[in-house]
């Protein structure tokens, strides 16, 4: 394995290019600025490092070669050095990795722990997650556990009030208190596609008595009232970080909603599709997005008329449901809206499938 440099560098660049064209390969998407090698600081994302080496940082398990040798090679950790190199004739993308060892003189000091860069901005990931899910209509709303009652008859309970459930619930584990939020239904039919839950705060199960369980509210975003919900909290672990990638098939659906209730929609903001799990979405998966055509009438015949959609954004899947998927807006050449389309980001692929 070698790296190269220089005159070879653009060179061999070119001859990667040539040799993709005349394969019908898609590295004409590796940028003509990448970077021989590039190490990662702590604040990438994996989406940032892609866009410094491809035009679409989606492509990047096309040329992301694992070397067997380095243990969890999918795992990218600051310090870790990202190198392009040649794989049989094919541009590729190498990991070197760091050794995590910070240099204090008059001693060398072994940094006890290194977490991997997030795919995405976790910190906004994580801040929505603790906040909504969707559950299925099929998990019934009406089975799930909720508060009867507050300790001391309070109609309203905040953190380090105890509150009394109705319902089936574990006694290990963190609990999560929801409220009802918005319906998502499919606009063209009607289908009822999840239930959004808003998250109220955290409990603590202390003790059960019949079908009445006692819990400590651990901590309050809102106030937790009568008739909330009580589920486990999800469990995500983002140490196997899910990989920047298209679909495998050709897709197509639309921004369903903006939780929060936010009508324009920007870079970083999350997003509702229509799309989950049934329909081959899972984490990881790239759309791109496709700004609804204005309405405009025609002048000569006075009919109603929508112009053609326009290139607005990408948006990559963060937590797939079976019906629905929240996503992260990634870019954003113009504003988005609820209804705008999203699709498999190579055209090509909705061209073979066509009918």
């Amino acid at each position: 394995m070698r790296y190269l440099c220089g005159g070879a560098l653009v060179a061999l660049i070119m001859a990667w290019v040539a040799a993709a064209q005349a394969q019908s390969l898609s590295y004409a998407g590796l940028r003509d600025d990448a970077p021989e090698r590039y190490t990662v600081v702590r604040g990438d994302t994996l989406w940032d490092i892609s866009g410094r080496f491809l035009r679409h940082p989606w492509q990047w398990p096309e040329i992301w070669q694992v070397n067997p040798q380095i243990r969890n090679p999918h795992l990218i950790y600051p310090g870790d050095i990202i190198y392009l190199a040649d794989c049989n004739g094919r541009p590729c993308l190498r990991l070197e990795r760091g050794q995590g060892v910070v240099r204090l003189s008059p001693e060398v000091r072994r940094v006890p722990h290194r977490e991997a860069i997030a795919p995405l901005p976790l910190e906004v990931v994580e801040h929505f997650l603790r906040r909504h899910r969707v559950v299925d209509e099929a998990e019934g709303i009406e089975n799930l556990a909720y508060v009867v009652g507050g300790d001391d008859r309070r109609l309203v309970s905040g953190a380090g009030d105890a509150i009394y459930v109705r319902g089936a619930l574990p006694d290990t584990g963190r609990l999560g208190i929801y409220r009802l939020g918005e319906r998502y239904e499919d606009p063209q039919n009607g289908e009822l596609l999840g239930i959004e839950l808003l998250g109220v705060g955290r409990a603590l199960w202390l003790r059960r008595d019949g079908e009445i369980s006692r819990l400590e509210i651990t901590e309050s975003d809102f106030e937790v009232r009568n008739g909330d919900l009580i589920l486990p909290v999800e469990e995500r672990e983002w140490a196997g970080q899910f990989l920047p990638r298209a679909p495998e098939r050709a897709i197509s659906g639309r921004i369903l909603a903006v939780p929060g209730g936010v009508q324009f929609i920007g870079r970083l903001q999350v997003v509702a599709l229509d799309l989950g799990r049934r329909d081959g979405i899972a984490a990881g998966h790239v759309l791109r997005v496709e700004q609804q055509g204005e309405l405009v009438t025609d002048p000569n015949t006075n009919e109603l008329i929508q112009l053609p959609g326009e290139e607005a954004g990408l948006v990559m899947v963060f937590r797939p449901f079976e019906k629905v998927s929240y996503a992260l807006v990634m870019q954003a050449t113009r504003t988005l809206a609820v209804g705008d389309r999203v699709y498999h980001p190579d055209r090509r692929e909705l061209l073979a499938d066509a009918p």
